[in-house]
Formats: C-alpha cells, structure tokens, sequence
C-alpha cells in the first residue's frame, strides 16, 4: 500500500492498483480504520452526560438508555456510515463495477455497463473551498450526445487531486483502448 495520498481533509489514504490485464484494472482506496480514541471519547462524553443527567433526577432509566443509545450508535455507525474501502473495478468491453465496504462487512456494489458510459472524467465542485472528484459519465439513451447521469466514485475516501488523476489516466487508457477496437 502507497499511504502517499490524502484525502480533501488531510488524513492519509491508501491507493491500492491491479493491472489485471491492457483492459482490465482495479483501483481500491482505503480510508482509515475507525481510531479507537475516537470511540471512547464519544462513549465517555455520551456517558459522562448521563451520569450528570443521572445524579439531578436520580432516575438509573438514563444511565440505561445511555449504553443502548451509544451501543445502537456505534453499530448504525459501523454499518451504514464508515467506509473501509471502496474499488472501481474497469473492464474494457464489459463495464465498469464500483464496490463500497463497509466497517461492519457490508458490502454495496454497483454496476454500469460500458455501453452506457459515455466518458470518465474529474469533475471540480465548490464546498468551502474548490475539490475535485472522479465521475462516470453516462449516456442518455435519448440523446446519444448528451449525459443522462454523473456517477461520482470515491465518495466516502475523497482523494485529492493526485490521487484522482492516477486513476483517471488508467481509465482514459482503457477507455481509448476499448473504442479504438469497438471502431475496427
């Protein structure tokens, strides 16, 4: 793993990359694992605040309700939040195929196939200040020339520009590659 990269808020991610064949590569970026640090100083300060809740009304329901409400946070958390990892798997006359893992094993894959893929390229948006993010063009059936969809990848990881622009020249390769033999 290359921990060279960061993401738009500084914390270090990992971009790993497979060259499976001229057609076919596969980009993972991991994001870092959840800091147990984090955990117990949410925990503590959710309990703390119970305990004080606890020592006005001298009511245990509230230290009770604390544990649950912090133990159900933390699963919803691990599992329909924090994001290991996500891939964007290229295949050239195939499609394209992006996975989410979650922190608790689940997994979202989703699945375009490169006849809707009109281009891939690096998009720029404001938020506070300029970032930049790798998205799918796609076609609209309607109007052959026009886009029906932006699929943006790396959501949850948001690498910067670097990063990102790794990744695009390995799919724009594979882009070409693919129309140059679709054109023959």
């Amino acid at each position: 793993m290359e921990p060279d990269f960061k993401d738009i808020n500084g914390h270090c991610i990992y971009l790993e990359q497979n060259r499976h064949s001229s057609l076919c590569r596969e980009f993972t970026v991991i994001s870092p694992k959840l800091s147990l640090r984090t955990v117990i100083v949410y925990t503590a300060a959710v309990w703390l605040v119970a305990y004080c809740i606890f020592c006005v009304t001298q009511n245990t329901s509230v230290l009770s309700a604390s544990i649950i409400v912090t133990l159900l946070g933390m699963i919803l958390h691990l599992h329909l939040v924090k994001i290991d990892q996500e891939s964007v798997l290229i295949i050239g006359s195939v499609g394209v195929q992006m996975n989410t893992l979650y922190a608790s094993g689940r997994e979202s894959v989703r699945f375009i196939e490169m006849k809707k893929v009109k281009d891939i390229v690096i998009n720029e948006a404001i938020y506070m200040k300029v970032i930049y993010y790798l998205c799918i063009l796609l076609i609209d059936p309607g109007n052959p020339r026009g886009v029906s969809e932006v699929v943006p990848v790396f959501q949850s990881a948001k690498p910067r520009l670097d990063c990102l622009s790794q990744v695009y020249r390995s799919c724009q390769e594979i882009l070409q590659q693919t129309q140059a033999e679709q054109g023959t």
